[in-house]
């Protein structure tokens, strides 16, 4: 039960956040919209700890200040390498150990390279993953090493 409260608040908060309607009958709406999506996924019996995980929102948001932050130095790097003269582009395809065990934990770190500038998943396995880095300040193993390790934290590892 409380999964499914948990749930339905984070869907409405969603909506809100996005819709910015405050008009009774759009809210009305929303709640409506928000309560037949919960009913719905219950009866596809999705909430579970892995779908709805309660205890994450904490953990998300530091995970997303710490990632906002790598996103930033790394977009600073990205734009020295564009702006310079010569371009010092030094692609390459570089293989990185992963230590996820839930899908969730996979999920998070693979979108997270992704994210960062500079750095993209191109292929993950289970133990895992290649990627495309554009310059070698780029193939830091042990930048990759600290992501995996906050990402595990956020998804469940």
């Amino acid at each position: 039960m409380m999964r499914a409260i948990g749930l339905g608040v984070g869907l409405f908060g969603l909506w809100l956040a996005l819709s910015g309607y405050f008009k009774p009958f759009l809210l009305s709406l929303g709640v409506l919209s928000c309560i037949a999506t919960v009913l719905i996924a219950q009866r596809m019996r999705l909430l579970d700890r892995e779908t709805v995980p309660l205890e994450l929102p904490l953990t998300l948001l530091l995970y997303w200040a710490w990632l906002g932050r790598e996103v930033m130095k790394s977009s600073i790097a990205v734009s020295r390498v564009i702006l310079a003269r010569k371009m010092p582009i030094a692609q390459q395809l570089i293989r990185v150990p992963t230590t996820q065990h839930t899908e969730m934990g996979h999920t998070i770190f693979a979108n997270s390279i992704t994210l960062t500038p500079g750095t993209v998943t191109v292929e993950t396995t289970d133990d895992s993953y290649i990627i495309h880095a554009l310059t070698d300040a780029a193939c830091d193993m042990d930048g990759f090493a600290s992501m995996d390790a906050r990402a595990a934290k956020v998804g469940g590892a």
